[in-house]
C-alpha cells in the first residue's frame, strides 16, 4: 500500500488559478484572453483534468462526405463558461443541456474571450456522438485590432507561431479545430497575411488532427474593412480559399443564396441563422424552419447561432418541453448520421437530473449536472399508424432512470385491430457481426397484454467488412427482425445487484447474423393476445445494449498507480470540523468506461474501527479532486487515517468488481509547535 503521510497545515496549496476555482479548489475549464497567455501555455499535471477522454465516434457517412449539406450549431450561451465549467459537475437545478447530436455535424463553442477553448464536458458528449468540436479565436474592436497587428504585420514566424499553438492546444485537450472570427479593422499588410495564416493553421491541422477543420467567419473582407458580406463573394473568398469552410453572417436574403448557387464547395458554405432572429433576417425563433428550407433548396450547409435562446428566453423548468418543441420544427431540414461502430450501449442520460441513479436504485438525492455523464442520445420521434388510432411517442423522463440521471417515457396505445407498433431508436450503419448480443432494461406501467422487445432493421451488403462497407443500392431491401429474448441471460450481463431494482424488467437477446448490414434499432410494443381492446400504455426505457458477441467479454481490471497530489487542509472556526481537498490520480484503460466511483474510508486513530465506505463522487477520467471532504481529527500519539480506492463501470459489461481496498492511504497528524 502507498502511504501519504502528511502534517496537518492551514497556508494555501499551491495550485493553479486557471486550472482550479478559487473559492472551492474544484477544476475549472479555462480560456485564454490574449496572445502572452497563449504562448505562456505550457501542459502541466493540472491540464489533466481538461483533456477529453471520448475519442471521436465513428459515423455514417462521414463528416467529409462533400455531398451532402451538413449542420453546425455555434454554441453562444449567456457568455460561456457557466455551470459547463465545473469539470466534475455541479448541483444546477436547470442547466442547459443539448441532445439532439443526431442531426448536427460540428459544434462550436463560442465566447467573447480571445481563445475559447471548449469545456472538456462539451468535447466529451459531441464526440460519443460523432460530433466534430471546435473553439473559437475571435479578436474585436480596438484592443482586437493591435492584437492582429502583432501577429500578422510582422514576419511569417510570429503567426506561424500563434497556429502552431493552437494546434497543440486542440491535440492536447483532444478538440477538433477552431472557428476563426477576427472582426475588426486590419491594415492592409496585416489582410494580406491572413489567407496565409489560415492556409498554415489548416495544413497543420490536417496532417496533425485526424478530421481537424478550420472555419472562417464572415466577417472582414480583402481591404482590411469589417464589413459582413452574408455570403461567399470576390471580397472574402481568398480566405475560405485556405480553410474548410466559411460560416456567413445572418442578415442574407434570398439572392444572396443565389449569387452562390454554382459553388462548387458550397457545401463548406454554413449559411448563418441566429436564432434570436436579430436584424433582418429570415426565419428564426420557432421559425427557424423558413431559413433552413431556403437554404436547403440551394444545397448549402447550416450555421444555427445561439440555439440556446430557449434556454434564455423561456421559463426554465419547461425547458426540456420548449428544447423539444425547437428541433422537432426544423428536423425535416437536417440531416441525421448514423452510428457506425459497436458497442452501442446507452441509458439516455442527458448529463443531468434530479436524482441519480444506480441500478434503479436512487443513490444520490438533489439536482446535478455534468455532461461528461451524457450517454447516447436517442431520436426523440412520434409514429401513428392505422389512422392515428394506434401510436407510440418518445421523450426524456427525469423522474427515473436505470443509470444516471434520466431514462427513456415511451406512450403509446394499441388499438382494438392493431398487432403492434415500433419506435426507432437509432440509426446505424454498421456491418453485422456473426453474432450479436443485445439488451434492454424497462419498466412497463399498465397493460398487463403488451409485449416489449427489441426489433433490428438489417439490409443486405454481401461485401461489406469492418475496414470497408460497399455502396448500397437504393433498392437494397430492408428488413425487420423482432427478436425473441434468450431464457438465461448471459453472465457478463447480469449481477445479483440488478435484482434489487423494482419494477425494472430485462431482456437479452442473440442473433446470428450473415453478411449484412445493421441500419437501425427499434423497440416495439405488441399485442400477446387478442381481446378486441384498445391498450393504452407507459413505457420507460432504461438501457440498451448491442455488442459484437463473436468477440469473448472484456474481463473488468482494477485500476492502478493510485497516487494524489495538492493536497489542501481547512478547519472551519464555528464547528472546529477539519476538512481536506485532494487530488487522486490512476491508470486504467478508458474503452468504454462509464465512469470511476470513487470511496473513501477513514479511522479515528488506531483503537478505532475502519469506517463504512462512503461514496464520494464519480470520475469521468483517471482523475478527481476531492472538495471539503470532512475527515476525524487525529488521535495521538497515532494519526488519522483515510483510505480511498476507485472503482471502474463499464458499459457493455454489467460484471463489476468490488471496491480494492489496501492501495492507497493519506495518515496525517496536527502540526506541533516545535515544528518549523
Amino acid at each position: 500500500m502507498k502511504v501519504y503521510k502528511e502534517v496537518i497545515r492551514y497556508e494555501s496549496v499551491p495550485l493553479s488559478a486557471r486550472h482550479h476555482d478559487r473559492a472551492t479548489t474544484e477544476p475549472i475549464s479555462f480560456f485564454f484572453s490574449n496572445l502572452e497567455e497563449l504562448f505562456s501555455w505550457k501542459p502541466t499535471t493540472q491540464d489533466m483534468f481538461n483533456i477529453a477522454v471520448t475519442p471521436l465516434a465513428k459515423r455514417y457517412p462521414p463528416l467529409d462526405n462533400s455531398h451532402r449539406p451538413k449542420t453546425l450549431v455555434c454554441h453562444d450561451l449567456m457568455g460561456g463558461y457557466l455551470e459547463d465549467r465545473f469539470i466534475q459537475g455541479s448541483d444546477s437545478k436547470d442547466p442547459y443541456v443539448f441532445y439532439h447530436w443526431q442531426y448536427i455535424d460540428i459544434f462550436v463553442y463560442f465566447s467573447h474571450r480571445m481563445f475559447t477553448i471548449p469545456p472538456v464536458c462539451w468535447t466529451n458528449a459531441a464526440h460519443k456522438h460523432g460530433v466534430s468540436v471546435l473553439g473559437t479565436f475571435i479578436t474585436e474592436w480596438e484592443d482586437g485590432g493591435k492584437m492582429c497587428e502583432s501577429f500578422l504585420a510582422g514576419d511569417e514566424a510570429t503567426y506561424k507561431a500563434v497556429a502552431d499553438q493552437m494546434v497543440s492546444l486542440a491535440r492536447f485537450y483532444r478538440f477538433d479545430g477552431w472557428l476563426v472570427n477576427i472582426e475588426n479593422v486590419l491594415s492592409s499588410v496585416a489582410v494580406s497575411r491572413v489567407p496565409l495564416f489560415l492556409s498554415y493553421l489548416t495544413e497543420k491541422f490536417h496532417s496533425q488532427i485526424p478530421g481537424g477543420l478550420v472555419i472562417w467567419y464572415d466577417s472582414v473582407i480583402h481591404t482590411g474593412e469589417l464589413k459582413w458580406q452574408n455570403e461567399l463573394n470576390d471580397d472574402n473568398r481568398q480566405f475560405f480559399d485556405a480553410c474548410d469552410g466559411i460560416f456567413t453572417n445572418y442578415n442574407w436574403k434570398e439572392d444572396h443564396l443565389q449569387r452562390m448557387a454554382d459553388e462548387p464547395r458550397r457545401t463548406d458554405v454554413y449559411i448563418g441563422v441566429d436564432i434570436f432572429a436579430r436584424g433582418e433576417v429570415v426565419g428564426g425563433k420557432f421559425e427557424t424552419f423558413k431559413a433552413l428550407e431556403m437554404i436547403r433548396q440551394y444545397g448549402f450547409s447550416a450555421a444555427l447561432f445561439a440555439p440556446g435562446w430557449v434556454y434564455e428566453c423561456f421559463n426554465r423548468e419547461q425547458f426540456l418541453e420548449n428544447q423539444q418543441k425547437f428541433w422537432s420544427l426544423i428536423e425535416n431540414h437536417l440531416y441525421s448520421h448514423s452510428l457506425s461502430a459497436l458497442p452501442i450501449c446507452s441509458s439516455f442520460c442527458l448529463g443531468r437530473g434530479n436524482k441519480r441513479f444506480s441500478y434503479g436504485q436512487a443513490e444520490e438525492i438533489g439536482p446535478w449536472f455534468n455532461l461528461s455523464a451524457q450517454e447516447l442520445q436517442p431520436m426523440l420521434s412520434e409514429v401513428s399508424i392505422d389512422e392515428g388510432t394506434s401510436y407510440v411517442k418518445s421523450r426524456i423522463c427525469p423522474q427515473d432512470a436505470w443509470h444516471g440521471g434520466n431514462s427513456l417515457l415511451i406512450e403509446g396505445a394499441l388499438s382494438a385491430d392493431t398487432n403492434g407498433v415500433s419506435l426507432r431508436l437509432f440509426p446505424l450503419h454498421v456491418p453485422a457481426p456473426e453474432k450479436l448480443m443485445t439488451s434492454i432494461v424497462y419498466k412497463l406501467e399498465g397493460a398487463p397484454n403488451v409485449l416489449v422487445s427489441l426489433e433490428l432493421s438489417t439490409q443486405d451488403a454481401p461485401y461489406c467488412s469492418v475496414e470497408r462497407i460497399s455502396q448500397l443500392s437504393a433498392e437494397a431491401p430492408s428488413q425487420s427482425h423482432t427478436l425473441e429474448p434468450l431464457t438465461d441471460p448471459p453472465q457478463f450481463l447480469t449481477t445479483p445487484e440488478q435484482d434489487k431494482s423494482d419494477g425494472w424488467s430485462k431482456r437479452f437477446y442473440e442473433v446470428q447474423l450473415s453478411g449484412c448490414l445493421l441500419n437501425s434499432l427499434s423497440v416495439r410494443f405488441s399485442r400477446t393476445q387478442q381481446n378486441g381492446e384498445e391498450e393504452s400504455f407507459v413505457c420507460r426505457v432504461g438501457e440498451i445494449r448491442v455488442l459484437d458477441a463473436s468477440l469473448p467479454p472484456p474481463h473488468p481490471v482494477q485500476p492502478s498507480d493510485l497516487t494524489l497530489s495538492h493536497v489542501h487542509w481547512r478547519r472551519d472556526q464555528q464547528s472546529d470540523q477539519l476538512f481536506v481537498s485532494l487530488t487522486l490520480h490512476w491508470s486504467h484503460p478508458m474503452d468504454n468506461i462509464r465512469h470511476f466511483r470513487i470511496y473513501c474510508r477513514g479511522v479515528t486513530c488506531h483503537r478505532a474501527p475502519a469506517s463504512q465506505p462512503h461514496l464520494l463522487g464519480l470520475a469521468h477520467a483517471c482523475i478527481y479532486r476531492v472538495v471539503d471532504l470532512p475527515v476525524p481529527n487525529p488521535c495521538p500519539p497515532a494519526p488519522g487515517t483515510l483510505e480511498f480506492t476507485v472503482q471502474p463501470v463499464n458499459r457493455d459489461i454489467v460484471q463489476t468488481l468490488p471496491p480494492a481496498w489496501g492501495n492507497l492511504a493519506l495518515e496525517f497528524v496536527e502540526q506541533t509547535h516545535t515544528e518549523v
